[in-house]
């Protein structure tokens, strides 16, 4: 299986920072944030009330009204995220597209909470018989994967992941394997999210996970940051195509990178909160290593989970440092969570895609509003501006509620 490497030949973003991978990476370059006020709905009763909304969409560029009425929104960024990755990788319109051979598998954390939220109001004030019958497939986290794979005629394996905040990586690590195992030559992958609704914040609140830094959004997400007090909230999609490598060549397909490692990894500790001595996340990255067949030494490039809040900062330089050894503190880290916010489970397809622009620019974006020093957070978190530290291989690593990790390795083309 190992002798099949797979490639990324597309991506395609929504983002706080941007919608399309172009615009989205000049924002992180630039270390703009997308934190702003909450205005898609009345925050006023929230203990966080900033959030990295998604600005100027509108899911009709990409598909009709009427589809649109039958989707999420989780789904809705997913579409844009996954046609802008189609089209890039020109996969579906090469004349050999063997469509049983492309699958689509998508992760996503909640899936269709809005729809949810909107439905147990009617339920409760109009009753039973006015329950939408598009409630379910609107509902399901599968949808995203489905539509996509129904839209692009993927007839491959089509399924999803979730796994809270690592399920996007976790998608793309099984996309991996899928493809390796002689499964599929293609597969269309990532993540997607919409989750800013009252009842998703409210309930991310009433954890105490989310930031209260109210009045000053655009510097609340500080990973890393001596006086982080938790993480915001934010949506969008990041989606990649990936390929084999020899299917990719024959038809002349432009390269963004390789995927040569994937680590997954268990805590089974805590519903939510992670293990102190960080044996999961470590154990995720050293799987990772392994199966990409590199060594500490080698790591240019770390795009941390990286959340802002006080226990998986902490936790998760614990773990690079546990599985890197001294080769720790020569690794350039930082968290893109910092501009974007944390759009759950959608953040590692687009931290996948800010990796893959690293490889490619050379340019490792920054980890923005790091100004206080944290002894437990003592690595290099390329503080507050882009640095050119041209990378050769690089990883990705998010951890998501109930002791889920994954890590991934890419390496430059």
């Amino acid at each position: 299986m190992n002798e099949r490497r797979v490639v990324v030949t597309g991506a395609g973003v929504v983002s706080s920072v941007g919608v399309g991978v172009d615009v989205f990476w000049q924002s992180l370059v630039e270390g703009k944030s997308g934190i702003t006020a909450t205005t898609s709905f009345d925050a006023s009763q929230m203990r966080c009330r900033i959030a990295g909304e998604i600005k100027d969409f509108d899911i009709t560029n990409w598909i009709t009204p009427k589809e649109a009425r039958r989707l999420d929104v989780f789904c809705h960024y997913a579409v844009a995220a996954a046609d802008e990755a189609v089209k890039q990788s020109g996969l579906t319109t090469d004349p050999a597209f063997n469509p049983t051979r492309a699958g689509a598998l998508i992760g996503c954390g909640i899936g269709g909470v809005k729809t949810l939220q909107e439905q147990s109001r009617v339920l409760e004030t109009r009753g039973p018989s006015k329950s939408s019958p598009l409630m379910v497939p609107m509902m399901i986290l599968d949808m995203a994967s489905g539509f996509v794979s129904i839209q692009h005629q993927l007839r491959g394996p089509n399924f999803a992941v979730v796994s809270a905040c690592a399920s996007a990586s976790h998608a793309i690590g099984e996309a991996m394997w899928t493809i390796k195992r002689g499964d599929a030559d293609a597969m269309v992958t990532g993540g997607t999210e919409a989750c800013l609704c009252e009842l998703g914040v409210a309930g991310f609140s009433a954890m105490k996970a989310l930031s209260e830094r109210n009045d000053d959004p655009q510097r609340a997400s500080r990973p890393f940051d001596a006086e982080r007090d938790g993480f915001v909230p934010s949506e969008g999609a990041g989606i990649l195509v990936l390929e084999e490598l020899e299917h990719a060549k024959a038809r002349g397909a432009d390269i963004l990178g390789e995927i040569v490692g994937y680590g997954s990894s268990g805590d089974a500790y805590h519903i939510t909160a992670p293990d102190a001595t960080a044996d999961g996340p470590k154990r995720a990255m050293e799987m990772a290593m392994a199966h990409a067949g590199v060594t500490p030494a080698q790591m240019g490039y770390i795009n941390a989970h990286g959340t802002s809040t006080p226990l998986n900062d902490k936790t998760e330089t614990l773990a690079i440092k546990k599985a890197f050894g001294d080769a720790a503190y020569k690794i350039a880290v930082s968290s893109t969570k910092s501009m974007t916010g944390h759009a759950l489970g959608a953040a590692g397809g687009l931290e996948s895609i800010a990796v893959l622009m690293a490889l490619k620019t050379g340019i490792v974006p920054p980890t923005v509003n790091y100004e206080n020093p944290d002894p437990d957070c003592d690595l290099d978190y390329v503080p507050n501006t882009a640095r050119q530290v041209n990378p050769i291989i690089a990883m990705n690593t998010n951890l998501g509620f109930g002791g889920h990790n994954a890590a991934l390795i890419f390496r430059k083309f």
